[in-house]
């Protein structure tokens, strides 16, 4: 049994998720006295939640044809320059 506690939460409820029913964040404590109003505590425990829910995807990097060209030209002349330099000196 607890006794003496009081704790102010925010409950986030998913319509229409499969797993999860619903979220509840509980306030801190201090929260009231740092300006925070009730919107700005609803917006912050929606956006934790739904990206807890649903993760930002990592952006996939494609290489163009002409950065494509561009490494590929630079890799053979790295590999031309180490294998004159081999000639040259060995």
């Amino acid at each position: 049994m607890v006794k003496g506690l009081s704790r102010r939460v925010v409950v986030v409820r998913f319509p229409d998720a499969k797993v999860f029913e619903q979220a509840i964040f509980l306030i801190r404590d201090d929260a009231p006295y740092t300006g925070v109003s009730a919107d700005d505590v609803l917006r912050e425990a929606v956006r934790v939640a739904d990206n807890y829910v649903a993760p930002r995807r990592r952006r996939r990097v494609f290489l163009t044809p002409v950065t494509a060209t561009v490494w590929a030209m630079g890799g053979a002349a790295v590999t031309g320059l180490a294998w004159f330099i081999s000639a040259l000196f060995g």
